[in-house]
């Protein structure tokens, strides 16, 4: 009896097609896992800024009588008149001497241009609310200092006025919108911390500031 022989031929990879496939899946994962880390670079990056930034406030009160900008009124050397009028810029402005460049207000994930030149300086150019009930205080162990400083603008759902002020209630479903960080962003609290949250840690962290509308002027 003559053996049977299959049809059937089995084929396998050469060692460079092997190579070839590795190189493809490699080149896959590195095109799914690139833009996650440079959002996740810009976040950090941002995170630096408002540390930069916290620092600019705690001097700038050292040398005015231990108030933020926003606790004084225009008459004497603050902005809070200015600020109630959604000009947030001014904040800044008047602090340009510790900012010393307007460079760095930008949020390396935003749209908006920076600028170096404080005559050019205003809300088109800047990436950071205001927290208007923010308050100085070297008591770490006050309720007021978990205020909001300042932090990314892309704050949602609060009720709002023709003047860029949004409000935030502790029992309002508050979050961040896609623009910045894809549904996160930074805030620098009062005591100088800088909190990088989600949408539930930032309704926790409304919640810790102990008081029933958190006033947050947007640019």
């Amino acid at each position: 009896m003559k053996p049977r022989f299959s049809n059937k031929q089995t084929t396998a990879l050469t060692l460079v097609e092997a190579l070839l496939v590795i190189a493809v899946a490699f080149a896959l994962l590195i095109i799914a896992i690139l833009p996650l880390a440079k959002e996740k670079a810009k976040m950090i990056n941002c995170y630096n800024l408002l540390r930069a930034g916290e620092c600019a406030f705690w001097l700038w009160a050292g040398d005015n009588n231990d108030k933020f900008p926003m606790e004084l009124s225009t008459k004497n050397g603050g902005t809070r008149e200015l600020l109630l009028q959604g000009k947030v810029s001014e904040v800044f402005l008047v602090m340009s001497n510790e900012f010393n460049t307007p460079k760095i207000l930008i949020c390396p994930a935003d749209s908006r241009t920076w600028v170096t030149n404080w005559s050019q300086f205003d809300n088109q150019h800047l990436s950071y609310f205001v927290g208007v009930d923010a308050r100085y205080n070297t008591n770490f162990s006050d309720a007021s200092m978990s205020r909001f400083l300042f932090g990314d603008r892309n704050l949602t759902n609060g009720t709002g006025t023709d003047k860029n002020i949004l409000r935030l209630t502790a029992n309002q479903t508050a979050g961040w919108t896609e623009e910045l960080h894809k549904s996160r962003g930074n805030i620098c609290l009062a005591n100088g911390s800088v909190l990088k949250l989600n949408n539930s840690n930032l309704r926790a962290s409304l919640q810790a500031t102990s008081i029933a509308t958190n006033l947050l002027a947007i640019p």
